[in-house]
């Protein structure tokens, strides 16, 4: 009789009956894994004998990077915030880099404890500047205690003169290789005197069990800065013009 193709034979336990799980301790140790949300990687083969094993990822201490367990952030958030400035755009920029105006716009409507430009460079083409700031904080306990109550930043920008377009970046002062937020400002104009400032934002918080609520307290205190910061640049304009 003709004799068909040998089949592999399944593996067995100790008591030589197969296994109750069908991919045998292979997939076995990828279902304990899985259920306990840490990564799967074998640590041999079949051979008579399997040598498999779910072997779990080293807990991460808070604000560790661990490579092998879910992303410690949240979703990388990105918005725009749009406002009405009762200026033209070369009135808007000149105000924007005023030293006076930033200090009373930081220290006075934000209620920053600390601000100062450290550096502010201009030329025919751009405009740089490097600012430090300790901000006015209103966050979750959780995230309050990692960030300490002296947190500060600094902050980065390039003005592109031909594009009326400035970029920046902010390094904090604890987690820097963790916590990431930049965005550019630009304008827009509306007819005489008017101007839509427009700013887009990106928050990125890579810390083990806080990047989401991190990154969506980030996204409040802005959105609430940005809005404050309108309102008080129309104040200011108003009172340089002579106003009401």
């Amino acid at each position: 009789a003709a004799i068909g193709p040998r089949r592999r034979a399944l593996p067995t336990n100790l008591l030589g009956r197969p296994p109750p799980w069908p991919g045998g301790l292979h997939d076995l140790s990828r279902q304990l894994a899985r259920r306990a949300g840490q990564p799967w990687r074998a640590a041999g083969r079949w051979a008579g004998a399997p040598a498999l094993c779910a072997c779990r990822a080293k807990p991460a201490m808070l604000g560790e990077t661990n490579p092998g367990t879910a992303r410690e952030g949240g979703r990388m958030v990105r918005f725009t915030i749009t406002h009405e400035i009762e200026c033209d755009e070369d009135t808007f920029w000149k105000v924007f880099f005023d030293r006076t105006f930033n200090d009373r716009l930081y220290r006075g409507a934000l209620g920053f404890p600390e601000f100062q430009v450290l550096e502010q460079t201009e030329t025919d083409t751009q405009i740089t500047r490097r600012a430090v700031g300790m901000p006015k904080m209103n966050l979750p306990g959780p995230v309050m205690k990692v960030l300490g109550p002296g947190f500060r930043y600094t902050e980065e920008g390039t003005f592109d003169r031909a594009q009326r377009i400035f970029r920046w970046r902010m390094t904090p002062s604890v987690l820097a290789d963790k916590l990431r937020q930049e965005g550019t400002v630009r304008t827009e104009s509306l007819g005489p005197g008017r101007v839509r400032r427009i700013a887009e934002l990106m928050v990125e918080a890579r810390v083990l069990g806080l990047g989401g609520l991190m990154e969506s307290s980030a996204e409040r205190q802005l959105r609430e800065g940005w809005d404050t910061s309108a309102v008080f640049m129309n104040q200011y304009l108003r009172q340089q013009q002579g106003s009401p």
